[in-house]
C-alpha cells in the first residue's frame, strides 16, 4: 500500500520526537545539567537535595576541544580553484557564523542539517537546522540517496511542518494543543498560494551533517562514551564534599563519662520535673568541656584523608581523555617545562579526530553548496563542486614561530606562495586574493621602473625640486 504524503509526515514526525529524547539528554550533559547517579539510597536520604544542580562538567570541555578545530574556510572546485560565487552565497546567508553552531550541535547531538531553499522564490538561502527539528530519510539500500526530509518549527499557537520530496514540498500546520490535526498550511502564505508546491531543485534540499558513525548505525554524540564516567565523577565529588564537611577536622571524644544533661523545671513552680541531654553544638562552638567523673579521658579521631577520592577522580578524567582522544593538557592544564614536541604529541589524537570529522562534515557541506549552485541555475558549477573539496583551517595549533619555520622550509623545496599562504591559520581566500593583487602591483611597479612607488607616494615635481640640496659654492 502506497504511503500518502500526510502519512509520511506523521511517521517522520514520530521518529523525530523519539530521537529527540536522546538528543535532549546529550544536550543536558553538555550544559552541565546532570542527574546525581551512583549514590546509595542511604546517601540520597541523608543528603536530600543538597547536591541538586551540582556537576563537575567535563562534557563541555570534551566537545569544545573538537569543535574549535573545525573551521571551514572555502570551497574548492574540481580544477583546484576557489569558488568565489559559493563564497559570496556563503557570506550572504551568514554561514561563516552559523556553520560553527551547526558543527557544535552535530558533535553534541550526533548530527545537524543544512537546508537550501528560496523562501521568497528569488534569493537562495542556506540555513542550518537542529537534530530535534529536522530529519532525513534515505532510499532503502542506498544510504547516500535522500528519499525525503522533514523540518518542523513552532510559531505562536501553531506548529508547522515541511515535507521535502524530490518532486514536491508538502507544507502543513496544526494547533500546538494536544490532539491537533495536520492540515494544509495557510498561515503566512499569500492569498491563493497553494499549501503544497513543486520542488524546483528536483532533489531533497535537506542535507544531514553526521558526526562519527558506522555503515549500519546512526551517528552518535561525542558525549556517548563520556556520560558514565561523568556520572561517576559527580558522585565522587559529592562524597568528597560530604566527607570534608564532617571529617575534614580532627574530632575529640570523651571516654568514660556520661553525656552531659540539664534539668527541666516547671515554669510555674520552679521545681525540677526531669532532665534532658545537653546539646553538644554549644560545646563545639564555645570550645568548652569539663570532666567530672573520675577516670574520664579525652581521645581524638584524626581528620579523614580525602586523597583516595581525588585519585579516583583523576583516574576517571584520564579515562575520559583517553576514550575521547582529548589532550591531557586540556583537562589538567599541567604544562610546566613541557617541550613543544611533547605538546604536539599529546594533541596528535585530537588532530587526527579533527581530520576524520572534516571528512564526515565536509561531504555534507559540499552537498549543501552543490544544491546552492543548482538553486542558482548553475549545474556546471554544481558538478565542479561535487568533485571539489572543502578548505578547512589547519586543525593542528602551532605557535607563530612554528608556522614561520615550516613555511620557510616548504618554500625552500619549491612550494608556491599561494599554497603556503593557505596554510597560515585564519587566512581566508579573500585575504589571499588581496595578497595576490598586492604582489602583482609590486611586480608591475618594478617592471615599470617605479621602485619608489613600492615604498610610498611619489612627491610632485615642485616638491622634488625644493627637496633637492643646494650645492655649495666652490
Amino acid at each position: 500500500m502506497t504511503e500518502t504524503p500526510l502519512q509520511m509526515t506523521m511517521r517522520l514526525y514520530r521518529e523525530l520526537k523519539f530521537r529527540g529524547q536522546k538528543v535532549r539528554r546529550w544536550s543536558d550533559y553538555f550544559e552541565g545539567e546532570h542527574p546525581l547517579l551512583f549514590a546509595s539510597p542511604e546517601f540520597s536520604t541523608q543528603a536530600g537535595g543538597l547536591f541538586d544542580g551540582f556537576s563537575d562538567n567535563w562534557s563541555r570541555a570534551i566537545v569544545i576541544a573538537t569543535a574549535e578545530r573545525l573551521r571551514p574556510l572555502a570551497f574548492r572546485l574540481e580544477d583546484g580553484s576557489i569558488d568565489q560565487v559559493a563564497a559570496r552565497a556563503w557570506k550572504r546567508s551568514k554561514c561563516h557564523v552559523q556553520v560553527n553552531l551547526a558543527l557544535l550541535d552535530a558533535l553534541i547531538a550526533g548530527r545537524s542539517y543544512g537546508l537550501v531553499w528560496k523562501p521568497d522564490g528569488v534569493n537562495t538561502e542556506i540555513t542550518f537546522e537542529k537534530a530535534t527539528q529536522a530529519i532525513v530519510e534515505y532510499v532503502p539500500g542506498r544510504h547516500l540517496l535522500r528519499a525525503a526530509g522533514l523540518k518542523i518549527w513552532n510559531a505562536h499557537d501553531l506548529e508547522f511542518a515541511a515535507l521535502f520530496t524530490p518532486t514536491m514540498v508538502y507544507r502543513w500546520q496544526r494547533p500546538r494543543r494536544a490532539g491537533g490535526q495536520w492540515t494544509g498550511r495557510t498561515a503566512g502564505l499569500s492569498r491563493g498560494e497553494p499549501s503544497h508546491i513543486p520542488n524546483p531543485l528536483r532533489v531533497v534540499p535537506l542535507v544531514e551533517l553526521p558526526n562519527q558513525t558506522r555503515l549500519d548505525a546512526s551517528p552518535i554524540s561525542e558525549l556517548a562514551p563520556v556520560i558514565p564516567l561523568q556520572n561517576a565523577i559527580n558522585s565522587l565529588w559529592t562524597h568528597v564534599m560530604t566527607a570534608s564537611d564532617e571529617r575534614a577536622l580532627p574530632a575529640r571524644v570523651v571516654l568514660g563519662m556520661d553525656r552531659p544533661v540539664r534539668e527541666i523545671t516547671d515554669p510555674d513552680t520552679g521545681e525540677v520535673v526531669g532532665e534532658e541531654d545537653e546539646p553538644l553544638a554549644k560545646f563545639r562552638s564555645d570550645r568548652l568541656l569539663w570532666l567530672e567523673r573520675q577516670g574520664a579521658s579525652i581521645a581524638e579521631f584524626s581528620a579523614a584523608d580525602l586523597r583516595g577520592f581525588l585519585d579516583v577522580i583523576t583516574q576517571a578524567v584520564e579515562h575520559i581523555a583517553a576514550q575521547t582522544r582529548t589532550p591531557a593538557s586540556y583537562l589538567n592544564k599541567k604544562l610546566i617545562n613541557i617541550p613543544e614536541s611533547a605538546v604536539s604529541a599529546d594533541e596528535s589524537g585530537l588532530v587526527a579526530k579533527a581530520y576524520e570529522r572534516q571528512d564526515h562534515f565536509g561531504a555534507g557541506l559540499q552537498e549543501v553548496m552543490r544544491l546552492e549552485a543548482l538553486a542558482a541555475g548553475e549545474p556546471g558549477r554544481a558538478d565542479a563542486l561535487a568533485y571539489g573539496s572543502v578548505v578547512w583551517r589547519d586543525p593542528q595549533f602551532r605557535t607563530d614561530a612554528q608556522y614561520a619555520d615550516a613555511l620557510v622550509k616548504w618554500q625552500a623545496i619549491g612550494v608556491p606562495d599561494e599554497a603556503l599562504w593557505e596554510r597560515i591559520p585564519q587566512v581566508t581566500p579573500e585575504e589571499i586574493g588581496r595578497w595576490k593583487r598586492m604582489r602583482n602591483d609590486q611586480a608591475a611597479a618594478i617592471v615599470g621602473g617605479d621602485i619608489a612607488g613600492l615604498y610610498g607616494p611619489k612627491p610632485v615635481e615642485g616638491e622634488r625640486e625644493r627637496a633637492e640640496p643646494v650645492p655649495e659654492a666652490a
